[in-house]
């Protein structure tokens, strides 16, 4: 027991332990961790599971990038549940109420979260990259069938490398009674476990993220957009969406450029990045100094401030895209009122988008002299305007349908022009 105690004090602590006993016990600090944890959890649980819900049930919304980013909010939510709930009730009873397998199951939830998310943001960084820099690549790389096997393969992999934790945790029980979930290695064990760790979905990350991005800060701000993204069938597209759009809400929207979109796009997810690095910064380098020093810097409030801002990290991604994304935001608008989004149902104010209304009261022309003469009303003049309209909607035989089916390259961006992929 007393082994288990020293070797506690001996290594970094973990995301759901507390440090020192007699301030974890006052009501003041328990007021403020539980108050602070079940905010930003709360928050961050129902906006991460409105993210997976639009990409999921929202048609024109499954796009590469945006996979990627459910990958993020998947991870996300299983950080919020399985280190800020946890917390809650740690900091609540002061001590560790879900036993042995407990321990372990959420501890290796907790650092499977915290990997996929930081490999969910490597990959969007380099798809982001690929889209902008080698746009020509991109019709065939970034697809949303490739998005999913990229992200099936992180996930499988993140699991098999996280089962390492189920051997480096275990139950402490301290002098005092409280029970605690920690670590049973010596710190000479666990050192380049850690640093491994450290490099891996920390540093090269964001050493990956500066240099992609400044990349695709030249490309977007010093050299002109390539002249495929604004081909025939993208304009097209992004016209009829467009319009459809405008005649739906009965206001008129300005459409924007594909160099405007790709610009929006790429702030938003450098923004996520940026957080990303901000907020795990104190974390990551209170573990890292206590790694090397011989007595571990563990005081409450600081841990509590370490704890928030990664719980923080998880709950604002969706904010992020609901502030930067207009496709997000209305979207996420359209969940909310229990609406079903443009390209998941045909309407008809998707027929009248550029034909006119439905019912034409012009009569057709003489077929010649012993024709009878008819007024079109009705079903006559919808099957000539639909007529009209899919020949006016189809280029170099893409039909809009097929257009609507392919989906956009982000939250406000088209696809480059012949993306076939119909995932």
């Amino acid at each position: 027991m007393t082994n288990n105690v020293s070797s506690r004090i001996d290594t970094p602590t973990n995301i759901s332990l507390s440090s020192s006993v007699a301030v974890s016990d006052s009501l003041e600090y328990k007021t403020v961790s539980v108050f602070l944890v079940l905010l930003v959890c709360g928050v961050g649980i129902v906006g991460n599971i409105m993210v997976v819900l639009v990409v999921l049930t929202t048609r024109h919304m499954r796009t590469p990038t945006n996979c990627y980013l459910m990958s993020l909010a998947i991870a996300d939510l299983t950080v919020l549940v399985a280190a800020g709930l946890p917390n809650v009730s740690d900091s609540l009873t002061g001590t560790w109420i879900y036993g042995h397998a407990g321990c372990l199951g959420i501890t290796y939830l907790q650092y499977l979260g915290i990997n996929v998310s930081s490999c969910s943001i490597t990959a969007f960084t380099v798809e982001r990259y690929i889209a902008i820099c080698h746009p020509m690549k991109a019709q065939t790389v970034c697809t949303v069938s490739r998005a999913k096997r990229i992200i099936t393969g992180v996930w499988i992999f993140t699991c098999v490398y996280c089962m390492l934790w189920f051997f480096l945790v275990d139950i402490q029980v301290g002098a005092d009674g409280h029970v605690q979930c920690g670590y049973k290695v010596k710190r000479d064990l666990y050192l380049p476990i850690y640093l491994i760790d450290f490099a891996i979905f920390y540093v090269i990350p964001l050493l990956l993220a500066i240099v992609l991005y400044a990349l695709i800060a030249r490309v977007l701000y010093l050299s002109p957009l390539p002249p495929h993204a604004d081909t025939s069938a993208t304009t097209l597209r992004r016209s009829c969406r467009d319009s459809s759009e405008a005649a739906r809400t009965g206001r008129q929207g300005r459409p924007k450029s594909a160099a405007s979109s790709r610009k929006q796009v790429t702030k938003m997810l450098a923004v996520v990045v940026i957080i990303f690095a901000l907020l795990w910064m104190p974390y990551r380098t209170l573990v890292l100094i206590n790694s090397f020093v011989s007595t571990p810097y563990l005081d409450a409030w600081f841990l509590l401030f370490c704890r928030t801002c990664i719980y923080a990290n998880s709950a604002i991604n969706p904010v992020i895209y609901n502030a930067m994304s207009q496709k997000f935001r209305s979207a996420f608008r359209g969940l909310y009122s229990c609406q079903r989004l443009e390209g998941n149902q045909r309407t008809p104010s998707t027929l009248q988008s550029g034909v006119g209304t439905l019912r034409d009261p012009r009569p057709v022309q003489h077929q010649g002299a012993g024709a009878d003469e008819k007024e079109t009303r009705g079903e006559g003049t919808f099957t000539d305007l639909t007529k009209q309209h899919n020949e006016t909607a189809t280029v170099n035989g893409i039909t809009a349908d097929h257009l609507a089916a392919i989906g956009s390259d982000g939250p406000d961006e088209p696809l480059p022009a012949g993306d076939k992929d119909l995932d």
